[in-house]
């Protein structure tokens, strides 16, 4: 259905002191009951199980959707979702889940289910992915790269439907990580039923831009790059929320997103700045949550200079990262020595990363045959994330350190997020500032993610470093379930990351929202990025 501008903005309720044409307690009714979440960027599609980007997985996995099993909000231990309970064979090889029978798909202007989520969508929620034969597994570009990089096409033999409420999955061998990626924010359960409906109307690319999910709120509307509009699941198995909508309010420039947070226009902003400023304001609350995520610089080990292991190290020699922490982060993060975070509890302390030297980058750089220096692209970030809420500022402090070296840097900014990534994932880039949201809190959400083969092959490796004895040491690591022989391998493979630096850790960093104090309930999670299932609005 078609909207006038003026009927859009009654509808959304987002200037409704300046309107005149809407009726005033309407508006003001709607708006007591709405929630606008002021985003830094769009989705790049609204199914994560297809892209790896925080912004989709904001705008979708906990809104949208559920998953098997999934990590509490208190403490991320792994708890019941769309499957009641389940049970592990004593060898680690089989896992079978047995799934509620109450859950209902959302109904929408677009599809009406005529039944209950059951085994048939888990089938084929996994095996669209799974399977390079399935009819789905082309569209949207063949790509998932969570499963991917997780390496979970080859761990998975089979998946069997026991019966209507019973699903088994029978793993080519044990897999300490397997349950927690199971848990992930890309494991979501699709319809189906609607998957087949679309293969009669020929329009098998909708199930990943109309999306039909469980989740506590269902697709709207969306305009692109502008905002996207949630309604409530009335038949939610948790519960109806109490909201009458929920809009996500794109906005990429983070000060119009706190201009828009002060003059009532937005509820929830990601990514604030000027904390002081909102911590002093009487109806404003700042939160932060510890998030397992890095920032990165990583270099794209396919082209030259970068395709050399002592031109990466010189480089680690020059930046100084405290100066980044200072100016970028504002002292909200740690430097990060690894990949990993040192909450995690495969951080070995005893490995830390190069000290700041310029003499020794210079050596470094001599050694490798570039006494002179060189010149070089740095692809900064156009959006916000946790791990980096600054890219170009960051930028700018390489290619000072980089200069005094003789390294000279180009950056390279001005893309919109999806064509960015994009971009990247093709390799069009020589180096890139990028980072890593933790899917799940296991350390091989870091490992296989960030710099396995499979990772560089599948999108997320960005480095495209592939290195057969770093794979070897990760895949023991999950064949184990003794955290000490786990904790060990990962130690080794620390360690080689250290001598080959594909990429340069920078920080681990605190992730920040900023609120109205008529917002209640928790939105921001250490893991899976916001979650407004029971927030209400007062």
């Amino acid at each position: 259905m078609a909207y006038s501008k003026l009927t859009y903005y009654c509808r959304f309720a987002l200037l409704i002191l300046v309107l005149s044409g809407c009726d005033s307690n309407e508006a003001l009714s709607l708006s007591k009951k709405s929630i606008i979440y002021c985003s830094e960027g769009p989705p790049e599609s609204f199914n994560p199980q297809t892209v790896s980007s925080g912004t989709t997985i904001d705008a979708t996995s906990h809104q949208l959707y559920n998953r098997l099993i999934e990590f509490s909000p208190i403490d991320n231990a792994i708890i019941p979702a769309i499957a009641k309970s389940w049970h592990v064979t004593r060898d680690g090889k089989m896992i079978t889940f047995y799934l509620r029978k109450d859950i209902q798909f959302h109904q929408t202007s677009y599809f009406m289910p005529t039944r209950a989520l059951n085994a048939d969508d888990v089938l084929f929620s996994f095996n669209r992915m799974l399977d390079i034969n399935h009819e789905y597994h082309p569209i949207s570009g063949g790509k998932y790269p969570f499963f991917q990089n997780a390496q979970l096409t080859s761990l998975i033999d089979n998946i069997e439907k026991i019966n209507d409420h019973t699903i088994r999955f029978q793993l080519a061998h044990a897999d300490s990580s397997f349950l927690a990626n199971i848990g992930g924010d890309s494991a979501v359960i699709l319809s189906k039923q609607y998957a087949d409906k679309l293969v009669e109307l020929n329009a098998m690319q909708e199930i990943d831009m109309l999306p039909i999910g469980t989740g506590p709120f269902k697709f709207k509307q969306y305009s692109s790059g502008a905002f996207i509009r949630y309604e409530p699941h009335s038949n939610y198995w948790r519960g109806k929320s109490e909201l009458k909508q929920l809009v996500f309010d794109i906005t990429p420039r983070d000060t119009a997103r706190l201009t828009k947070l002060l003059a009532g226009e937005c509820d929830v902003i990601a990514y604030p700045i000027a904390h002081e400023k909102i911590k002093q304001h009487p109806n404003l609350i700042l939160e932060s949550v510890i998030s397992f995520n890095v920032g990165y610089f990583g270099f794209n080990t396919r082209k030259p200079p970068f395709d050399n292991p002592l031109v990466r190290k010189a480089l680690s020699y020059a930046i100084n990262k405290q100066a980044i922490l200072e100016a970028v982060y504002t002292g909200q993060a740690e430097v990060a020595n690894g990949i990993i975070p040192n909450s995690s509890w495969a951080y070995d302390a005893r490995i830390t990363s190069q000290d700041y030297s310029i003499t020794t980058a210079q050596e470094l750089l001599t050694q490798a045959g570039y006494s002179n220096g060189f010149s070089m692209d740095l692809w900064a970030m156009p959006v916000q994330r946790s791990y980096n809420p600054d890219a170009i500022t960051m930028a700018k402090l390489i290619q000072a350190d980089l200069q005094k070296i003789g390294v000279e840097v180009n950056i390279v900014s001005g893309y919109e997020w999806s064509t960015f990534l994009r971009k990247v994932s093709e390799g069009e880039h020589q180096s890139v500032l990028l980072g890593w949201s933790a899917d799940n809190p296991d350390p091989d959400n870091f490992f296989s993610s960030l710099l396995s083969c499979s990772s560089a092959n599948n999108g997320s490796n960005r480095t495209f470093w592939c290195n057969k004895k770093f794979d070897q040491l990760i895949q023991k690591a999950l064949k184990t379930n003794n955290i000490n022989k786990r904790k060990a391998y990962y130690s080794k493979a620390l360690k080689l990351i250290n001598e080959e630096v594909p990429l340069i850790p920078i920080a681990h960093s605190k992730r920040y929202q900023a609120r109205h104090n008529s917002v209640k309930g928790t939105v921001l999670r250490a893991i899976g990025g916001v979650d407004f299932n029971g927030v209400t609005k007062n």
